[in-house]
């Protein structure tokens, strides 16, 4: 009898394990590179190979942004709007801190994924229980969505959020601007940024809280 082949211990592949691995390359490489050559290679597999789980790349794109939002903590049902909308929003902000180059894209899908729906659909729920109308329900998510997207991108893209990097370049920054001709910034950077404990990241919690207070205000006054 002919020896059985060796087994292989490389996972079967599936569209799980596809749109899983896109996500860990983008994560390294960014999404501007992800090429199915690149992504078959990651996966030790042939590149047509992959085209018999996910049809295209923009089909993987859909299910990697899915993927992304199902790692998103949803807002509890059993707890007042504001709080709820605030877990949502750290969880928001860590999980795309993990995924650089998925807050251009999250809503940019035309053929969201069943998480994406669900997580749209737990988050108009939350401001609805709140009390808020239609009209005020488009407006906050409007406005903390763009906030969240925004502040990720911020946030990924600066080259320095706090502590001696941050002091680093505010220094280096500061050696070169002229006082005289920009005070405002000299005043801003020698009198806050320089300062002990500065970090960026500390601006989250007082933007989130500001718009959170402010869309209270508003359903008071519907």
């Amino acid at each position: 009898m002919s020896p059985k082949p060796a087994s292989s211990k490389r996972p079967r592949l599936s569209a799980e394990r596809v749109l899983q691995g896109a996500v860990t390359l983008a994560d390294e490489i960014g999404i501007a590179d992800l090429t199915i050559r690149r992504l078959a290679e990651a996966l030790d597999v042939k590149p047509m190979t992959i085209y018999h789980h996910v049809p295209n790349k923009e089909a993987i794109i859909d299910g990697m942004v899915d993927l992304v939002f199902s790692e998103i903590e949803l807002p509890p049902a059993d707890m007042d709007w504001r709080d709820a909308i605030r877990i949502r929003s750290r969880s928001m902000r860590d999980v795309l801190a993990n995924h650089p180059w998925a807050s251009p894209l999250m809503e940019s899908r035309t053929n969201p994924g069943m998480a994406t729906l669900v997580h749209h659909d737990a988050v108009l729920g939350c401001l609805r229980r709140g009390g808020l109308s239609l009209e005020l329900t488009g407006h906050a998510y409007a406005l903390i969505d763009a906030f969240l997207y925004g502040f990720a991108m911020q946030e990924a893209t600066l080259p320095a959020t706090g502590g001696e990097d941050m002091a680093e370049l505010a220094e280096s920054i500061a050696d070169q601007m002229p006082a005289d001709l920009l005070p405002h910034l000299a005043e801003f950077t020698i009198g806050h940024v320089l300062q002990p404990g500065y970090d960026f990241a500390n601006e989250f919690e007082f933007s989130l809280n500001l718009i959170l207070d402010g869309l209270a205000t508003a359903l008071a006054t519907e």
